[in-house]
């Protein structure tokens, strides 16, 4: 992948990625500037195995982690141009294991303490995770510990099952009534399963993946291409994220990605190279279209980052500040700029992966950023802020 000539200067973002693999807060950085639909700068630093002193490379293969679920997202309204469903359509309608589902009270301390469902979620509110999930990952409510227990996303188990296990625990809040990071990706895929008889990576692979050319994109890394498998690392102090020193982990979340699995995970289970998401990226930006195919409508992608959270209802994750945003059909929206990153950013649609793949996309100004790591946790680590607000500037926007 090589970039068109521009007058921009990236020179300090170049600099700010070098400096934090030199100070071994990260162990490699790869990113990608477009300018509409072009790349106007690609840089790449570190190593994608510093043990093995095996240089990072365009085709290093990442674990995506969360930027699985832009793809899921974009799926979903493939079919749902297909007439398939209906967003307001509840999900019981298409997946009828989840038709007697129970809440927590509001303010239960104990998961026996369950109501009716007051209005039966829909798919909206799925896609925008405002459908009463949880995810088991953060100790939000007394819910959570039931999807750790029941192996609500375990490796082993498929996504009928892991439906079929969602129906057996009580949603976390009336759906609705406010906005909680979740499984609702899964349950997506579990519904594009359902809507077009194929198996999630089978779908992903004839309508996405061999139509754009991601070659390198799937739930696991096949044996040929194991040499080009980024090692994963996290910090040695995760309180402190500006502490150097970094240690290889193993892949324990979502299991290994080596060999196949049934898990096909629609929030998390795919590995990508920054070439192949900068292809779908450019897709999207694109208008739903990349050289002479195209995926999606432009007024279908328009609708996916405009809100569809209620009013007064907006984001935040448990561990990260995400102040002035709300939530589209797999997009996170931005309503004012951070410091430093100007008004440009005012209606940025974004989203990203737990161990640092982050991209965001910027209608006002038409620049783009993908960002590649693997450092767990790495998703909101300061790296990603100062490549953006460094990426605003020298496009002057």
């Amino acid at each position: 992948m090589k970039a068109v000539d521009s007058d921009y200067d990236f020179s300090e973002v170049h600099a700010s990625l070098d400096k934090y693999v030199e100070d071994d807060l990260l162990a490699m950085a790869a990113a990608v500037v477009l300018d509409g639909k072009a790349v106007v700068d690609f840089h790449m630093v570190g190593h994608q195995d510093r043990e093995a002193e095996c240089a990072i490379q365009a085709d290093s293969i990442y674990r995506i982690y969360s930027s699985t679920k832009l793809i899921t997202s974009c799926a979903a309204m493939m079919l749902w141009e297909e007439d398939a469903f209906r967003l307001d359509d509840p999900l019981q309608t298409y997946l009828p294991e989840l038709g007697s589902l129970k809440v927590l009270k509001d303010g239960a301390g104990d998961a026996s303490l369950v109501e009716p469902v007051a209005v039966e979620p829909t798919i909206r509110q799925l896609m925008s995770h405002n459908a009463g999930f949880s995810y088991g990952l953060f100790a939000e409510s007394v819910v959570d510990p039931l999807y750790n227990e029941a192996g609500v996303s375990a490796p082993t188990s498929t996504l009928e099952d892991m439906v079929r296990k969602l129906a057996d625990i009580p949603l976390a809040y009336q759906p609705g009534q406010r906005w909680q990071y979740s499984v609702s990706a899964d349950v997506l895929a579990r519904l594009i399963e359902v809507l077009s008889g194929q198996r999630f990576s089978e779908f992903l692979s004839r309508r996405i993946f061999e139509p754009l050319g991601m070659t390198d994109t799937g739930f696991h890394v096949p044996a040929e291409k194991h040499d080009r498998f980024c090692a994963n690392y996290a910090p040695v102090n995760v309180l402190d994220p500006m502490q150097p020193g970094l240690n290889v982990v193993p892949d324990l979340l979502l299991g290994g990605y080596l060999e196949p699995k049934a898990m096909e995970s629609g929030g998390g289970g795919l590995v990508s190279t920054i070439v192949d998401y900068t292809r779908f990226i450019q897709m999207i930006v694109g208008g739903g279209m990349l050289d002479d195919v195209r995926l999606l409508n432009s007024e279908t992608l328009e609708m996916m980052r405009t809100n569809q959270l209620p009013q007064d209802v907006g984001v935040q994750l448990p561990n990260w500040f995400m102040p002035d945003t709300v939530f589209g059909l797999g997009f996170a929206i931005k309503t004012a700029p951070r410091p430093g990153e100007g008004n440009a950013a005012v209606g940025e649609y974004h989203w990203g992966g737990l161990a640092g793949t982050h991209s965001w996309m910027s209608p006002a100004s038409g620049i783009t950023g993908i960002v590649f790591t693997q450092r767990l946790p790495g998703f909101w680590h300061p790296f990603s802020h100062d490549f953006k607000r460094l990426v605003y500037q020298a496009t002057a926007q």
